[in-house]
This record gives C-alpha cells, structure tokens and sequence, in this order.
C-alpha cells in the first residue's frame, strides 16, 4: 500500500495588515468608501453615490494623480498594447488563429502579424495561407505581444519578433494576472538553469534554458530533444516556488521567484506545497525582498 502523509491541524497566526503609508487604506471590497474628497477622477473599478468614491469590486486601490481605481485581486485578463502574452491556439481560421490568453474573448493572431520560419518579412500568399496548420495548430503554445485592443476588448497579437514564436518543451502555470509584476522585460534567464517567460495575462511558461538561441529560427523551431533530469528537477521547483508565492499572494518577477527558490533548496520539490513550508519560504522571500528594498 502507499503511504499516506497525514498532518495535525496546527494553529494559524493571525496576519494583521500593516498600515500603509499615510494612513490610506489601499485593501477594499465592494460598496468600501475610498474617498470623500469630490476633487478626485472616478477609474476603473469604482462608481460615485451622494458625492463619495465606492468600490464596485474587491482589490487594491491605486491612485495615479487625481485618478483613482480599483485594481481587481481576481479577474480576468485586460489587455493593454505591448503586453507579453504566452497563449493557446485554439482554432485555425482564414488568414488567422484564435489564441486562448485568460481574456474574456478569445484573441487573434493575423498570418499578416508573424514572422514565418526563416524571419523572413514578404507577402503572404495563398499557399502561406493554405499551409498555416504547419505553422501553428489547435493546442501550440505560443509568446506573442499584444499589437491592439478591439473596442470589445479582444486583443489582436503579433509575433514579428524574433524572440516571440511556437513553445516547445515546458512547464505552463496559470496565475492570476494581477500577480504579475509589469517590468521592461517579461524574458528571464535564471541563474538556477531556467527561463521563464511571465505573462502579463497570468500564463507562466518555464522551459530548460535554451545553450544557443537560433537567430534564424523565426520562432517556430522547437527543441524535442529529451530534457535532462536535473533540468525537469529545477523545472518542478521553480513551477512550485510560483504556486507557492501565488498562494501567499505575492507579486511575481524574476527577483522574488529566484528568492522563494533559494529559500525553497532546503526542502524536498514535493514538500513545497505543504502549507507550513509554503508559509516559511514566502516569509523569507518576503523578508529579502524588504531588505532589498530597504
């Protein structure tokens, strides 16, 4: 028979928030007043009743000049131009592919918005159109960047860039997009032996760091090589560092993920998601996060 890990219940500590700074409450949930002050722009998230700024959502309340809103802990992804997206192609339509990227609606990629193998920039022609499924097919992991915003909200992406493409062998987490950290780079090469790409719509792709880059792949080369040991054992930790982290609801970017990984080195791959290491390491991660800010 297999063994079954069996825990007491342990007593919990009681997480008291820390005031912010200035005494503003930044935590709210709906129907919460953030302000009475009437010189203030009502943003997203939030509505105006008998001269006061309420929540209409759970979040964080961010404040840009005289602009306030309410950013969602929860939601769905909201695109926004150059965002870096890691997405599914779901469906292969005429002159285009429909990509699963944690929206509402479902994105689009145009044959016109990509690099086709080679990296060679021409125009697209009926048999670039029929030979599409070769590129990309129902179930391909891609990275794009988002190119526009529909007016419903749909994005429309593009791989034109070299660095964007087809994903091959890895690890995809999904997070709450609100966990991302937005940076100048969503491209990490780890010290620990593996990349990540964090996607701004809440998709973490992990992968084994790639010893030359093809410049003239175009993105659509994809390594089937069989993936050594040690790389599937820094893949998996990194993989459960990232629930960790999301779990004691921390941002996520490449400092605090290298962090919770060298707090993690201690223990077992498969014991990080216990709750008491997942709390000890998220506490340390936090702790140098602070010093490093400090």
């Amino acid at each position: 028979m297999a063994a079954v890990t069996m825990r007491l219940p342990v007593a919990r500590k009681a997480v008291v928030p820390s005031a912010p700074r200035g005494g503003e409450k930044h935590l709210v949930a709906p129907g919460d007043t953030i302000t009475t002050d009437t010189g203030y722009m009502r943003g997203h998230g939030t509505y105006v009743e008998e001269e006061k700024l309420i929540a209409s959502v759970a979040g964080a309340v961010e404040r840009v000049n005289k602009l306030v809103c309410v950013k969602a802990l929860k939601t769905r992804y909201n695109g926004e131009v150059g965002d870096i997206v890691v997405g599914r192609i779901t469906e292969v339509q005429q002159k285009r592919w429909k990509v699963e990227t944690n929206s509402r609606l479902d994105s689009v990629l145009l044959l016109s918005s990509m690099n086709l193998p080679g990296g060679e920039l021409r125009r697209r022609s009926a048999e670039d159109e029929l030979a599409m499924r070769d590129y990309l097919q129902e179930g391909d992991l891609i990275s794009a960047e988002v190119q526009s915003v529909f007016s419903d909200g749909a994005v429309s992406l593009h791989t034109r860039s070299l660095k964007y493409g087809k994903l091959g062998q890895g690890v995809l987490v999904q997070v709450s997009p609100s966990l991302v950290k937005r940076q100048k780079t969503h491209f990490h090469d780890l010290p620990c032996g593996a990349s990540v790409i964090l996607g701004n719509n809440g998709f973490i792709w992990i992968y084994p760091t790639p010893e030359q880059k093809d410049e003239e792949a175009g993105g659509f080369t994809t390594n089937l090589e069989p993936v050594p040991l040690s790389d599937r054992e820094v893949i998996s930790r990194l993989r459960n560092c990232i629930v960790a982290l999301v779990t004691q609801q921390l941002m996520l970017f490449d400092t605090s993920i290298l962090y919770c990984y060298e707090a993690s080195l201690p223990h077992q791959i498969k014991d990080i998601l216990k709750p008491e290491v997942m709390e000890e390491i998220v506490l340390e991660t936090r702790q140098r996060l602070l010093d490093l800010e400090g």
